[in-house]
């Protein structure tokens, strides 16, 4: 029988199955049968600054909404405050306690010391592990794509000084050479990295005439960035990689591992195809590993990564080239006349 055992960040899992951060795993029932079908670790939904800071907002506009009405009434309400980040917290420790298999805290922060503060928060709970989620949306024309990485390798910094818990970054890829960012998190203290987060897009509806926005599911096509930077990856840089976004099957998985990661990230694939469906992808990774007669995870991870082929055309170009798309076959195959 072959051994899925990975290591990720510093900790075995039993085999390279992640349920990434979303609403299922808030649920108690959904993750412990998660658990019992064989997932290794979960990763909790995300503690996020900006809508703390929006709730905050909300409450106190409504507890004031009726003050000063006359001139013998101050306030109507009595003073209170919002929770902050105390249910999240809660419900973060409370998943620790109720799995026996890791759990890794999410955080999107503001600024840094929110970040820092957060972190030192939710390593309290008990979790395994921090993942921090590096995002940046342009909002002006004057403010250097260099002064946005130094930010946030200055806060990767202080969270890694601030914990003893491993961090990982999950990273947007809209970076103009993420390899050097991931380096240079890298030596800012970072144990690991997951390649990529999938973005929230504005969507805009014609017949209103209005923006709206889309809950959509990942598609098997999105996997191919992270393939192609897991690729890229392995084998000069030492640090732990999970590969993320339109990993559905067991072939998707074992396409990640050849490429050089160490584990994956699946959430689509279980909103579509639910949690029974997890025995069926680990089924088809062992199956796949009995027949090539491989032992371990280990046996060929990064078999296919840039550092051990020769072409230097796989993760190095990015144009259509008619060598690449062999035009004539395609032709073929998809005639348009």
């Amino acid at each position: 029988m072959a051994d899925l055992r990975t290591n990720y960040l510093g900790i075995e899992l039993k085999n390279p199955l992640i349920l990434g951060a979303c609403n299922l795993v808030t649920n108690i029932d959904t993750i412990k049968k998660a658990e019992e079908k064989g997932i290794a670790a979960i990763v909790y939904k995300s503690l996020f600054e900006e809508q703390i800071q929006l709730e905050r907002a909300q409450l106190d506009d409504e507890l004031e909404e009726y003050a000063d009405r006359n001139a013998e009434m101050v306030n109507l309400f009595p003073n209170i405050q919002h929770a902050g980040p105390e249910e999240h917290l809660f419900n973060v420790s409370r998943v620790k306690q109720s799995v026996k298999i890791p759990v890794i805290a999410s955080l999107n922060a503001i600024l840094k010391d929110s970040w820092v503060d957060y972190a030192k928060q939710l390593e309290k709970t008990g979790i395994d592990a921090l993942e921090i989620n590096f995002f940046y949306v342009p909002k002006n024309f004057d403010f250097e794509g260099h002064q946005v990485i130094k930010e946030q390798v200055d806060i990767l910094r202080a969270i890694k000084q601030a914990i003893k818990i491993p961090v990982s970054v999950k990273l947007s890829p809209f970076y103009a050479n993420p390899l050097h960012v991931i380096a240079s998190m890298k030596n800012a203290g970072a144990d690991g990295f997951v390649l990529f987060n999938r973005m929230f897009q504005p969507e805009i509806d014609i017949d209103k005439e209005q923006h709206f926005a889309p809950y959509d599911l990942s598609n098997p096509s999105d996997n191919r960035l992270a393939l192609r930077f897991a690729g890229l990856l392995f084998g000069n840089l030492k640090t732990s990689i999970c590969s993320n976004t339109g990993i559905y099957t067991g072939a998707d998985v074992l396409k990640m591992i050849l490429a050089g990661a160490d584990c994956v990230q699946v959430v689509s694939t279980i909103y579509k195809n639910k949690i029974d469906y997890i025995p069926t992808i680990l089924s088809d990774i062992t199956s796949w590993m009995d027949k090539k007669g491989y032992n371990n995870l280990a046996a060929f991870r990064g078999k296919l990564s840039n550092k051990n082929i020769n072409d230097p055309f796989v993760y190095k170009r990015a144009q259509y080239i008619d060598l690449l798309l062999k035009s004539d076959e395609v032709i073929k195959k998809f005639p348009v006349l």
